[in-house]
């Protein structure tokens, strides 16, 4: 399950691994992203990203468990109109693997197919599909980092990371004595 949700949270990012150079990198603007997980007749779920340069590689770099640490097997390969990105990771301990087929434009519209493999998940693959679309330039309303999701709830991605540092608590710090 915990890999369901960090592979979730991966694709509401965006899946390109964090060293990856600028040609993994979206048009900055607002994204409008649909992501189905697995061969379900739900609908995909909804979101708008508004990105710029610096948040989307922040975005990409603080993808779960799928940063170098964890995962320091990576192939990246790229033809005409395609790149695919395998990782193969350590999660919590376990074995995990990811293919991923990227297609499309990174200007315009582009296809994620994300194809997870782990113990930890049910039937032992899950199977998720990201489309993005490229709307135009952020309302002026919104700033990068900001992710508009399907019912209309507003975060703003790199706000959220901060306080959540903020509220890790720090150790005081020990004062020594002088020795008598």
């Amino acid at each position: 399950m915990r890999l369901i949700v960090t592979i979730s949270f991966l694709a509401l990012l965006y899946a390109a691994p964090a060293h990856a150079t600028d040609e993994l990198m979206r048009k900055p603007g607002l994204w409008e992203v649909k992501t189905s997980i697995g061969q379900t007749d739900a609908p995909a779920r909804a979101a708008q990203q508004c990105i710029d340069a610096a948040t989307d590689q922040m975005l990409q770099s603080a993808a779960g468990p799928f940063n170098p640490a964890a995962c320091p097997e990576r192939n990246v390969q790229h033809a005409a109109d395609e790149t695919t990105i395998d990782f193969k990771c350590d999660v919590a301990g376990k074995p995990a693997t990811a293919h991923s087929v990227l297609t499309g434009n990174l200007d315009s519209a582009y296809r994620l197919t994300v194809t997870a493999q782990s113990e930890d998940i049910a039937g032992g693959k899950m199977v998720m599909t990201m489309d993005g679309k490229w709307l135009g330039p952020c309302p002026a309303d919104q700033k990068p980092g900001d992710v508009t999701l399907g019912n209309g709830t507003r975060v703003n991605i790199p706000e959220m990371q901060k306080r959540s540092l903020s509220d890790i608590p720090v150790a005081p710090q020990q004062q020594s004595k002088p020795p008598h």
